[in-house]
């Protein structure tokens, strides 16, 4: 689904990326973690055709994430960790305009259950919404989405525990549809409890963790920091 080799990103003279790699198969949940600044959100955009890389390959669905890129958005599902919405346009009818960028348009049942389960107002106009509920706007889009890979970066930001519950639940339900989802987070605890691996990004280079790992260790929070320790 993804497949990311030796990847290199310059801006200027500053070097962002200099060797990520990274392969996500289909129907795995996979973790990406790092600091801030590391490089993450440069990596998906690369992923997501808005930067080309310097060096290296990136490629979604075998295809090439620079040159195919319109092609490739057909068949994945985003949603950032800041959501910009059209303040004069409702919340149902953004969610109906992201759904209906997809191949397979509005599953209207689909869309209205998840608009209930996150407990979501889709009749007021985005510019009385707080981060949560813009962040609901964009999440109830992408999961209504009958997408093959899902590119979610902090996708929980500002959401409270309970609609953070939800997305969780939503993530396993995709698993078991057998979708690809790619998950960057702060949250360790929620990236431990869905990924079936996890990369971590320091400096522009990435490291896979497997779920052994993870296990051995007493948690996901203790092996970061182990890593991190070492890496000094």
């Amino acid at each position: 689904m993804i497949e990311i080799k030796n990847l290199k990103k310059n801006f200027g003279k500053m070097e962002a990326l200099t060797n990520v790699n990274m392969e996500i198969k289909k129907g795995e949940v996979v973790g990406f973690i790092g600091p801030n600044g590391a490089g993450k959100t440069t990596t998906i955009r690369v992923l997501l055709g808005i930067l080309k890389a310097t060096e290296g390959t990136a490629s979604i669905f075998g295809k090439d994430t620079w040159k195919d890129a319109v092609e490739i958005h057909k068949d994945i599902a985003y949603v950032p960790g800041d959501v910009a919405l059209w303040p004069n346009l409702t919340g149902g009818e953004v969610i109906d305009f992201f759904i209906n960028l997809r191949k397979k348009g509005i599953n209207k049942e689909r869309r209205d259950e998840l608009i209930k389960r996150f407990d979501f107002d889709p009749s007021k106009k985005c510019n009385t919404y707080s981060k949560g509920n813009r962040q609901k706007v964009a999440l109830i889009a992408a999961f209504s989405c009958d997408a093959d890979l899902y590119i979610l970066d902090e996708p929980t930001s500002g959401l409270d525990p309970l609609m953070e519950k939800v997305f969780v639940e939503c993530v396993q339900e995709l698993k078991k549809q057998g979708r690809s989802v790619l998950l960057s987070s702060h949250i360790l605890s929620e990236v431990e409890k869905l990924c079936d691996r996890v990369y971590i990004i320091r400096k522009g280079e990435t490291k896979e963790i497997s779920q052994k790992d993870i296990k051995c260790a007493s948690s996901l929070e203790a092996l970061f920091g182990e890593h991190f320790k070492e890496a000094k």
